[in-house]
């Protein structure tokens, strides 16, 4: 939808694609799909589901055995987007490092985009 040809959606670290590779395999999915919604304080949040099919529009990632799919309404907000995973000694989980977050609330759960305008300019003049 909003891909540049030669160029991935997201790039998906080597501990982040091993994880999900892992969940894939617990859970008997062929995927995950990452999206956003409205919510928290920053005004977005990011979401992720297992996936059995991938929808027609689905932007598809595959690496080392990980199939990251991105919901259509997601694309633009998460391109150019790093996926990885993190542990600490007193959390794990997916980080996204994401160049068009302008905005994040403390806990880091919330976030805020760039303007839709902006973020169709920039993806134009790649």
């Amino acid at each position: 939808m909003f891909s540049i040809p030669g160029k991935q959606a997201v790039s998906i670290t080597d501990r982040a694609a091993a994880q999900i590779s892992k969940l894939m395999d617990d859970k008997g999915h062929s995927g995950l799909r990452i999206g956003l919604k409205k919510g928290g304080c920053a005004g977005m949040e990011y979401t992720m589901e297992y996936v059995d099919e991938s929808d027609p529009n689905d932007e598809v990632v595959e690496q080392d055995g990980a199939r990251v799919l991105i919901a259509p309404m997601a694309q633009m907000f998460l391109f150019g987007t790093e996926i990885d995973y993190e542990t600490s000694l007193l959390e794990s989980g997916f980080k996204f490092n994401n160049p068009n977050v302008t905005d994040a609330c403390g806990c880091g759960e919330s976030i805020n985009f760039k303007d839709v305008s902006e973020l169709t300019a920039e993806r134009a003049s790649s």
